[in-house]
């Protein structure tokens, strides 16, 4: 990890609602986001497109059943951020990129809001995948109707999984580029419910203060649930959420090997003239230095795994 950066936590609670007809999550994630505004020193625009992001996927991976389950959201808008790509566990780990941390666009819209759409694009895919341990990974994938991520998020839970839902996420990003705030939730009907209690919850729900908004006015998940739902609700879990990559240098020597025998030969040729040769992990900026001696063995590994010796 980059040096000097350090991963705060976030906060994640679930709940059931209305005698179990409705699954309700809420997240407090400032820390995570502005940890992975450092990593990647993003433009305030981008930090809250990826930031929003970040949170969309904490709040579907709050629904994995084991802690190395996986979902993974990739925004491809065609906006100068380029493509953002997000993965998270259901130990509530969390990392992601965007393609270009600082494209220089116009930081606000005509609204004097933050110019998310602007910096992702408004035509586009959303793809979400879950990885289950199975040996496949199973996803599908959406159009954009937004470019905003929580909104293309709803349309994403209607389309491809039919499930009724509310999302709403935000970024509160200050003066100096740093995240002041960001968090969301995630509602979801599971069925058994009248029209007036759906339109009761709807209702609630739009009058919602913005989530940055109710999380700097110092409102825990708690009372955001209150708000939503009054008494009539049920703690399901409390989890603690955080940015982290798994990256090691094992994985970067895989990833070498991966390249093949052709690029490990160059950049063994490349290593001697310069001393090593750098990898680094794009999620976290962690680097890893390889010497020639190690390319080489490597290049002998490759080698010894395709005529089945040692």
């Amino acid at each position: 990890m980059l040096p000097g950066l350090s991963t705060g936590e976030g906060r994640l609670v679930s709940a059931s609602a209305l005698d179990g007809r409705v699954r309700a999550v809420v997240l407090d994630g400032g820390p995570v986001v502005e940890t992975m505004r450092r990593a990647h020193d993003t433009e305030p625009a981008v930090t809250a497109a990826l930031g929003r992001t970040v949170l969309g996927a904490l709040l579907l991976a709050s629904q994995l059943k084991k802690d190395d389950h996986v979902v993974t959201l990739r925004v491809d808008g065609g906006g100068p951020a380029g493509t953002l790509l997000v993965t998270a566990t259901g130990a509530g780990t969390v990392r992601g990129l965007a393609g270009r941390p600082r494209p220089g666009i116009e930081q606000v819209n005509d609204e004097g809001k933050l110019n998310v759409s602007g910096a992702v694009g408004r035509t586009g895919t959303l793809s979400v995948v879950r990885d289950l341990g199975l040996g496949r990974p199973y996803g599908s994938t959406v159009e954009l109707v937004s470019g905003e991520v929580g909104e293309d998020l709803a349309h994403y839970l209607a389309r491809s999984e039919q499930v009724r839902s509310a999302v709403g996420v935000g970024v509160f990003v200050s003066e100096d580029g740093s995240v002041d705030s960001a968090g969301g939730y995630l509602v979801q009907l599971l069925g058994g419910l009248n029209d007036e209690d759906v339109e009761q919850l709807e209702r609630r729900i739009r009058a919602l203060p913005h989530p940055t908004v109710m999380l700097l006015n110092g409102e825990r998940p708690e009372h955001i649930l209150s708000r939503m739902f009054g008494d009539d609700w049920v703690h399901g879990g409390d989890r603690r959420v955080s940015f982290h990559c798994p990256c090691t240098r094992d994985r970067a020597e895989r990833a070498l090997v991966l390249l093949g025998e052709e690029t490990l030969l160059e950049l063994m040729d490349e290593a001697r003239i310069v001393g090593a040769t750098e990898v680094n992990c794009e999620f976290c900026g962690d680097s890893f230095d390889f010497d020639a001696d190690r390319l080489e063995a490597l290049l002998g590994d490759l080698r010894a795994s395709r005529t089945g010796g040692g």
